[in-house]
């Protein structure tokens, strides 16, 4: 399949990382490129520098140690400030950078920012006018189809968009009034296909390959951007890679290809973010791979409660070997026993089991020893 080009970026895949405030930090990003995200995108940076010296803000500015393009969000209504934000995001060694019109969070719209933008197409050009003249580097945008169903002026935007130098478009795939949960309008994507040539992105509600593809052959899009579908299950990327190029499902990574995954996550927050922001930033993060996980609630209940990156490590590691050794006695019973075996596989799963996994994982954080 061909990937499409942002400038002078191929990408080497068409399914992209959306960005998402408090979650597309550096470890997450990096760890969705490793499953073959083509763009991982940071989180939403003000445009105001005066606030770049916030601990926040610092962490979300970091570009070293990325392992894919450099790509930065920023979001505000001021066109100086977009400007002068520009100027200083490429001197940080940013390859693109990226405006957000398309956020529908009250504390981002009340500043006239994000979605909120949609409504003053003048400014919208302003802005993206400041942006594009004041870098040498690609500038990206995404939106939304428009402010709200009586005002769905995406199509209009896109085309002004293009007509400035915007080298890519997202959209996702409603308005801001319909926040997260209207049907995705894929009609809309593809009229806004139809009118640009630059790159168009379709966002909203992707969770599974199948999907995805049906949102391409819909849209008519050059690819689409994953969001919350990717929390829990980074390797989401390899799955949609393969069945579009492919049509074929790899399996899920094992119990033990998870543990490690989920441990070097956790490890690579603790180091960006220190010992005591890092654990609390890992809880959100390990929540998301629960939902993924059977018979995970326990283990989520207790690992949120724990203030030591020594103490979440230790309870991960401990809880995936007892998966795994829980695994693969159901399974050899159940190759041992003929007919039996369906018993013993649902039995993994049963309520009785759930309890005992619970009593084991009380006693091993009681007598584990120290992860190392």
């Amino acid at each position: 399949m061909n990937t499409p080009r942002i400038g002078p970026h191929q990408l080497s895949s068409n399914i992209l990382l959306a960005p998402m405030a408090g979650l597309t930090d550096q470890p997450f990003r990096n760890l969705c490129r490793q499953f073959g995200a083509g763009m991982a995108t940071s989180e939403m940076t003000t445009a105001d520098t005066a606030m770049w010296r916030s601990r926040k803000s610092q962490h979300r500015l970091v570009l070293d140690n990325e392992n894919g393009l450099k790509v930065i969000q920023i979001a505000g209504s001021d066109p100086q400030q977009i400007s002068e934000a520009a100027k200083a995001i490429e001197g940080l060694g940013a390859d693109i950078i990226d405006i957000n019109m398309g956020c529908p969070a009250k504390k981002v719209c009340k500043k006239l920012a994000g979605s909120a933008l949609l409504q003053d197409e003048q400014l919208v050009k302003q802005i993206l006018e400041a942006a594009v003249s004041a870098v040498s580097i690609p500038v990206t945008l995404k939106i939304r189809t428009g402010w709200d169903l009586a005002h769905r002026n995406g199509p209009e935007i896109a085309a002004m968009a293009e007509s400035i130098g915007i080298a890519a478009l997202a959209v996702h795939g409603r308005t801001r009034s319909c926040m997260f949960k209207a049907d995705v309008e894929y009609d809309t994507i593809a009229e806004i296909k139809q009118r640009i040539d630059i790159p168009v992105f379709a966002n909203g509600d992707i969770k599974t390959p199948q999907q995805a593809a049906v949102v391409l052959e819909k849209t008519g899009a050059d690819g689409v951007m994953i969001g919350r579908g990717a929390l829990g299950q980074p390797w989401l990327f390899t799955a949609i890679n393969s069945w579009l190029n492919k049509k074929l499902l790899p399996n899920p990574p094992s119990i033990i290809e998870q543990r490690d995954i989920i441990l070097n996550h956790l490890k690579a927050l603790h180091e960006l973010y220190g010992s005591n922001t890092g654990v609390r930033v890992a809880r959100k993060h390990l929540s998301w791979y629960c939902q993924h996980i059977e018979g995970a609630a326990e283990f989520k209940y207790s690992f949120v409660r724990l203030n030591s990156a020594e103490d979440q490590l230790q309870i991960t590691f401990d809880f995936f070997d007892r998966c795994q050794s829980t695994e693969a006695a159901a399974d050899l019973a159940a190759s041992r026993h003929g007919e039996l075996g369906s018993w013993y596989q649902a039995r993994k799963s049963s309520p009785t089991r759930k309890q005992s996994r619970r009593r084991l994982e009380n006693r091993a954080r009681q007598n584990s020893p120290k992860f190392s």
